[in-house]
């Protein structure tokens, strides 16, 4: 097979040269503070702030057909999660690109060609070095910088598209806007694993989907939550949720297809009384939500229905064909 050659010149500029290794296609490759590297060496220390903060911008993108899905709207959401987060980027969006996609042509040419892959990128502001016995406190250091890949695990989401989505609202709540911005896409994810941890007591494999401070829905751990109610998609105020990349599509294609979509504000009881309920998400775009807290919602319905062929056909993949047939 073809071999990648990775360089870097000691003082390089970022993106422009590569570690001085020559490696076979039989590992995939991540990048690591602009150094490309054998994915199995990617470590971030233990003193990092990522790890003792939770300060961590991150972003997650998929293929289709082995090629990235919207590159562009997921770097811009990295680069508003960074700023947010006080977490410096001296990257550029076109370092940035350029780096994921050598990344995923490289490591594509591990998987079968019915694969496709995630990318994830994530920034720290770096090593805490006293925590290390070393000078230096938080912010002292250069930042922390990182993109690897793995194979999106599709199959995980077959039961969505088999059987629905179940969805519990724990009585964990969604951390208040006025502590930490909704829209940073980030790695504090305590509040998550609690909320999920308690779903899962209640319904095993259910989502959690937290309510705010004034007993409005937000979003679960991984997904935006839309419903249909009278022909309208509704999801709750962006202000209030990440911005997710997965809604921008839903919104333009109910543009594309004169279906009304509305920002508003929703209650566990309009939830209850929707036409359908669905998730979008990055790894398996949007699914159908069949229960919440136990009630069951119709599904599958026609605007899923509608939303999932008109998007299948934008990628040129059968999106839930692709799932259910994932090995």
């Amino acid at each position: 097979m073809d071999r990648i050659s990775v360089k870097r010149e000691p003082n390089a500029a970022f993106g422009r040269g590569f570690c001085s290794k020559e490696l076979g296609m039989s590992e995939p490759l991540a990048c690591l503070n602009g150094r490309f590297l054998p994915q199995s060496d990617l470590h971030v220390a233990y003193f990092d702030a990522g790890f003792i903060l939770g300060a961590t911008g991150a972003d997650l993108l998929r293929t289709f057909r082995q090629r990235l899905f919207r590159l562009d709207d997921h770097l811009a959401r990295f680069r508003r999660s960074c700023n947010a987060a006080r977490i410096p980027q001296s990257a550029t969006d076109a370092e940035l690109a350029e780096i994921a996609e050598r990344l995923v042509t490289h490591n594509a040419g591990l998987l079968a060609p019915d694969q496709e892959l995630a990318l994830v990128v994530y920034a720290t502001p770096g090593p805490i070095s006293y925590y290390a016995g070393l000078p230096g406190g938080p912010g002292d250091g250069p930042p922390t910088l990182a993109l690897h890949t793995f194979p999106l695990p599709l199959s995980r989401y077959a039961r969505f598209f088999r059987d629905g989505a179940h969805i519990v609202v724990p009585t964990t709540r969604h951390v208040p806007l006025e502590c930490v911005d909704p829209r940073i896409k980030q790695r504090s994810r305590l509040t998550w694993w609690i909320a999920e941890c308690e779903a899962h007591d209640v319904e095993p494999g259910s989502s959690a989907l937290l309510l705010d401070a004034n007993d409005y829905v937000t979003e679960t751990a991984g997904a935006n939550f839309l419903i249909v109610k009278n022909d309208a998609v509704l999801t709750p105020p962006r202000s209030s949720v990440l911005g997710g990349i997965s809604l921008l599509v839903v919104e333009e294609l109910c543009r594309e297809l004169g279906i009304a979509f509305e920002e508003r504000p929703l209650t566990v009881a309009d939830c209850l009384a929707a036409d359908e309920a669905m998730l979008a998400s990055t790894p398996y775009c949007l699914a159908g939500v069949r229960r919440i807290n136990g009630q069951r919602i119709p599904w599958p319905g026609p605007v899923l229905r509608t939303l999932l062929t008109a998007w299948s056909a934008k990628v040129a993949v059968d999106i839930p064909g692709q799932v259910l047939s994932a090995r």
